[in-house]
């Protein structure tokens, strides 16, 4: 049975992080809650990914603090929370062994992660593929095999940056589907995309990120029917802002 013990709210508090005195993420708050799709946009160099790596503790902030419920953002001892990236991240090994590798990781012994694997791969369509080397998949496929794997662990905190930027329509279709049956088992998404259409149909609530500050936080329906300031509105125009 799935520990539904939740690591959320997450909670980040002026938020700050530089490079060579160079401002790129300026003093952020912000509070999530379980369940819920908060979709990130904003232009190119907005920290959009930054804040996403900050959150999942991929970087350090030079200031302020991102804090769990759980310490660490940990349940049961294991981290519940994951990172799906543009590119995934994939071992040189077969489907399978990506699954168990990762597992192993998270402490679960040879019986229970080779289960859960094999669980993953019927759970996602990936079965077919479970010999195949990770590498050779394609672009949607390895997207697929990347969600399966957070699936796999448990994840009760999936941060994706841009996981469809690179995929066709067909594929993304399959990624959005996934998402969509994570977030009906109660994961809570976190996701950077520069697809406004892909927005409108995923997410619960919007973060317009500019110049390394969060300048609106709405639901997705009030965003964009009505955004409250002009640099929303002009991102949506797909002006130029600057």
């Amino acid at each position: 049975m799935r520990d539904t013990t939740s690591i959320l709210p997450l909670t980040v508090e002026s938020l700050v992080f530089e490079v060579d005195g160079r401002r790129l993420i300026d003093g952020i708050d912000l509070h999530l809650e379980r369940g819920a799709t908060t979709v990130l946009l904003g232009p190119n160099g907005a920290g959009k990914s930054l804040l996403l790596r900050l959150c999942h503790g991929l970087l350090t902030p030079t200031a302020g603090r991102v804090r769990w419920a759980l310490p660490e953002g940990r349940a049961a001892g294991v981290k519940r929370h994951t990172m799906v990236f543009q590119k995934p991240v994939m071992l040189r090994r077969s489907v399978f062994a990506n699954l168990t590798h990762a597992l192993a990781a998270a402490g679960l012994g040879y019986e229970a992660r080779r289960a859960r694997a094999r669980a993953a791969l019927e759970r996602f369509r990936l079965a077919d593929l479970a010999d195949r080397p990770a590498r050779v998949l394609s672009g949607g496929e390895q997207q697929r095999l990347a969600i399966a794997r957070a699936w796999a662990l448990d994840a009760d905190v999936l941060f994706l940056d841009e996981p469809t930027s690179q995929l066709d329509p067909s594929a993304t279709r399959a990624i959005e589907e996934m998402l969509r049956a994570l977030k009906d088992e109660g994961r809570t998404l976190m996701m950077a995309t520069h697809d406004l259409g892909q927005a409108r149909r995923l997410a619960d609530r919007v973060l317009f990120v500019h110049a390394g500050r969060i300048r609106e936080d709405a639901s997705a329906a009030a965003f964009f029917t009505a955004p409250a300031t002009g640099k929303a509105r002009a991102f949506l125009a797909g002006d130029l802002l600057d």
